[in-house]
């Protein structure tokens, strides 16, 4: 095997609360994250003597800033045999979007190389190395339903969650995530998710009941920074979404509803210019073939 090609899947947050921030400088979070099938096609091939990193976007930097190229990085350097990595990342997942496009393209080149150079690294390990790259990437080892908690490195698996349709809907503009954390501070939190309602839900595949327990603190910060989303959010429900929230720290909103054939319809009613607007759903077990599944059979 010279090269491998594996699917990096968006993440979606169903429950994101900030409880403080941290001395070391990060936040206290309590997240549950939610792998869907929107995701990037990242193509792994081995190198004689370098990292390179390539891909379908003109605007990404394809050097040391990017976390494909450090996740390739810091498994070269523990082990030297890998004397270098080609990885092609194809972008379908937005940038600055709030669905952890550059996160789990970094994860996913650690399970590929762990694939592709056979290095047998357990689940344990594969986590310390993901952690080192950011706080979303050791989610996006395994994008099934999972408790994150800590800076969110510290994962639980949950129960499945039931398979939800959605319209992800990315206005033309990106949010810096540390701008929307740093804003925190200035607006007043009205209304906490109810994770404990949320994970029931999820166990019991109550879904009405899950719409009612899920909630972004991270939204008061956003919108107050960018109050057009609330306004787009109340045109979403309006257009029949069940429940509309914002993923991770923005600007993308998510529109979730009864069936495929209803996001679809909703999408073909929100022909915005500039927008990127997919219709996902979900990943299950069956998904994530590629990955860890042995960590959650």
């Amino acid at each position: 095997m010279d090269s491998v090609q594996i699917k990096a899947f968006a993440k979606i947050n169903l429950v994101l609360d900030v409880l403080h921030k941290r001395p070391d400088g990060y936040h206290e979070v309590e997240m549950i994250m939610q792998g869907i099938n929107l995701y990037d096609l990242i193509e792994i091939t081995e190198l004689d003597d370098r990292i390179c990193v390539s891909s379908n976007l003109t605007e990404l930097d394809n050097g040391p800033l990017n976390l494909a190229w450090q996740a390739a990085d810091l498994l070269i350097r523990d082990f030297p045999h890998i004397k270098g990595i080609k990885i092609h990342l194809h972008k379908s997942i937005p940038i600055a979007a709030g669905l952890a496009g550059g996160s789990t393209d970094a994860a996913t080149v650690l399970v590929g190389m762990n694939k592709l150079f056979d290095l047998k690294l357990p689940r344990e390990r594969m986590l310390e190395y993901a952690a080192k790259l950011g706080s979303d990437v050791p989610f996006c080892l395994l994008p099934l339903t999972a408790l994150a908690q800590g800076r969110g490195e510290k994962i639980r698996m949950l129960p499945e969650c039931p398979r939800i349709w959605m319209v992800v809907a990315k206005p033309p503009f990106g949010v810096a995530t540390k701008e929307i954390y740093s804003h925190l501070h200035n607006v007043a939190i009205v209304k906490r998710p109810k994770i404990e309602l949320a994970i029931s839900a999820i166990r019991d595949r109550r879904i009405p009941d899950l719409y009612k327990a899920m909630g972004n603190v991270l939204e008061y910060s956003t919108f107050d920074l960018y109050p057009q989303l609330r306004e787009w959010v109340d045109t979403l429900k309006e257009l029949g979404a069940n429940k509309v929230m914002m993923s991770g720290s923005g600007p993308t909103l998510l529109a979730f509803c009864d069936s495929y054939v209803g996001a679809q319809m909703l999408a073909a009613k929100w022909q915005k210019s500039g927008w990127e607007t997919f219709t996902s759903r979900t990943l299950g077990i069956e998904d994530v073939a590629d990955f860890c599944k042995e960590d959650v059979e």
